[in-house]
């Protein structure tokens, strides 16, 4: 099988990259042994532009995805967050390539309006979309010819290559990364933790808010390294089943990871698993406890890392993105298997 990924591969940051999903699944569909090229439209776009000026690239960025698509031949072509890429383009490779199946991949969250526009926009030129939320939010975007599919955030181990669950000894006891703004749920949230936490004897630093910098690259995967627990925190809570992807960098990493009850994702995860929290209160509480019994921290981490390594890996989900796209049986019983809804 041969598959084409269209995102943004970052090449352009030199190695200082945020994270990236696009990575992970990649991996995951080497690891599955897809023949599996990158078309990276942001980068491409720059490099053939005039003045290497991005937007005066992106025309030169379809034609050169036209001709990537001529010379690889892929079976199948997942398009993520390339916003530079047409649905002109995208008829374009199957007029060009017979019988390829064109999947849409986005990681981000259906409160986002502008998010929800871009999926819109899209779902007309694709054969499937997956989508890190799950439920009947979903069925907006389907089409009498597509289909629509909840996907979790996939883990890699060449990406999450810490076990924190095994350790003793961290610069943190609790961390969070998130870039906010005073709208946000979780901007009070984080706030109030440390409000609460203070003087209690658990180093907890946050990153990309209340006047605290944002950090991305080495100085992330440091970070990551150094903690013991973490919160993965959305934006907005409630929504089925989404999370960013934090939530792979903790508990791939064997970090014990807090996540509010609202996620739903008490579907997949258990109290032995990871934390999950109902308000502020409840969560400084667990903090305070888990900080405390070192025993139990580790069991939890572990179990979780164990399981989500398992069931979440960049591996199993690109297969199921493959075999859902081309109608081929499910090599795996995925446990999310029930949240692919068609017309």
């Amino acid at each position: 099988m041969r598959v084409l990924q269209v995102d943004n591969m970052q090449i352009r940051r030199y190695g200082r990259v945020r994270v990236s999903p696009e990575r992970t699944l990649f991996n995951g569909l080497v690891r599955a042994n897809y023949k599996t090229e990158v078309f990276s439209d942001r980068d491409i776009a720059q490099f053939a532009a005039p003045l290497r000026i991005k937007p005066l690239g992106r025309a030169a960025a379809n034609r050169r995805l036209l001709e990537m698509c001529e010379n690889f031949r892929p079976d199948v072509l997942l398009v993520g967050h390339a916003d530079l890429i047409t649905n002109q383009t995208l008829a374009s490779v199957r007029a060009l390539v017979q019988g390829v199946r064109i999947g849409l991949r986005n990681v981000d969250p259906l409160f986002d309006e502008g998010n929800v526009a871009a999926i819109r926009a899209r779902m007309e030129a694709v054969d499937g979309i997956f989508i890190t939320t799950s439920g009947d939010p979903l069925r907006q975007f389907l089409t009498r010819d597509n289909f629509v599919a909840y996907i979790p955030n996939a883990t890699d181990p060449a990406v999450e290559d810490h076990d924190n669950s095994t350790k003793d000894e961290f610069e943190w006891d609790l961390i969070f990364c998130g870039v906010g703004n005073v709208t946000d749920t979780r901007y009070a949230l984080v706030k109030d933790l440390h409000n609460a936490l203070a003087g209690g004897g658990v180093r907890f630093a946050s990153f990309g808010m209340h006047g605290f910098p944002a950090i991305w690259g080495r100085e992330y995967e440091d970070l990551l390294e150094a903690a013991k627990m973490g919160l993965s925190l959305n934006r907005f809570e409630g929504w089925p089943l989404y999370s960013s992807d934090r939530i792979a960098q903790l508990m791939g990493n064997g970090i014990l990871a807090f996540v509010n009850a609202e996620s739903g994702l008490q579907r997949f995860f258990t109290e032995d698993m990871l934390a999950f929290f109902k308000d502020a209160d409840d969560l400084a509480d667990k903090v305070r406890a888990f900080n405390t019994d070192d025993a139990r921290r580790k069991h939890v981490a572990a179990k979780g890392r164990a399981f989500y390594r398992e069931h979440f890996s960049a591996e199993r989900i690109g297969q199921f993105m493959i075999e859902t796209l081309t109608g081929a049986a499910y090599s795996h019983d995925y446990i999310w298997a029930d949240q692919v809804f068609r017309s």
